[in-house]
């Protein structure tokens, strides 16, 4: 797995580590990091496009859990050892986790780290090998999207009341305003370091790869899932 290289290069080439966090306890659909997705577990899709991508030299699930830990590596993964369950509950964020593994891994500061979420079976190699290309020292490149409809016109509802989001938008043309990206929740490239540190990822710093809108859906309940679903058999008969 990863790249071929010479015995000079060996040591002095940083390692290019994709970390796959799964923790068990999803809330809305029950066991969501392992249930099955067009025929396997949903997990493997991640593990498979990463070791695919033949951009890493490992591709590791973090999880607290034993049945995850056993599919991950049913899969072709690694799962060096079973995470706190301090960093597997409802507050517990993804950079507090990154941060975590990247210690215990003891990867050195400028060897490259990908986040790759368990539930990403849309996600394609081509995607994590433009990442890896655009990522910055410092920084952060992780995948978006661009919202359908632009939400600087959007508005709320409270108090049985509407409110718009900006008013200073309400008489602008869709063409004439600024593109806006949501955060597609796929993969996140960065430096051992930056997520060692903690560093901010939506900053000024930061690059995107732009996905299409046919590759992502952020799963979250049943409906989610069955979207989810039909793009994918959509995108395997292409």
């Amino acid at each position: 797995m990863g790249f071929k290289r010479t015995r000079a290069s060996v040591a002095i080439l940083r390692m290019n580590i994709a970390i796959i966090p799964a923790r068990d306890g999803s809330k809305r659909i029950k066991n969501k990091n392992i249930k099955l997705f067009c025929g396997k577990p949903i997990i493997a899709y991640a593990i498979n496009v990463a070791i695919e991508s033949k951009i890493f030299d490992r591709v590791i699930v973090s999880t607290n859990s034993n049945q995850i830990k056993n599919i991950a590596r049913e899969s072709g993964a690694e799962v060096p050892s079973l995470r706190p369950n301090n960093l597997s509950d409802d507050f517990a964020t993804t950079l507090d986790v990154m941060s975590y593994e990247v210690k215990n891994l003891k990867l050195k500061d400028d060897d490259v780290v990908c986040c790759i979420y368990p539930t990403t079976p849309l996600l394609d190699s081509s995607f994590l090998k433009a990442g890896l290309k655009k990522l910055k020292k410092d920084s952060y490149c992780f995948s978006a999207c661009l919202f359908h409809s632009n939400p600087l016109r959007g508005f709320y509802i409270r108090d049985k009341k509407l409110h718009l989001l900006n008013k200073n938008f309400i008489n602008f043309r869709t063409q004439d305003m600024e593109n806006v990206y949501f955060d597609a929740g796929q993969f996140y490239f960065g430096y051992a370091k930056t997520f060692a540190d903690k560093k901010p990822i939506f900053s000024e710093d930061s690059t995107l790869i732009v996905l299409p809108e046919i590759n992502v859906v952020d799963i979250n309940t049943q409906n989610d899932w069955e979207i989810a679903e039909m793009k994918y058999k959509i995108l395997c008969r292409r």
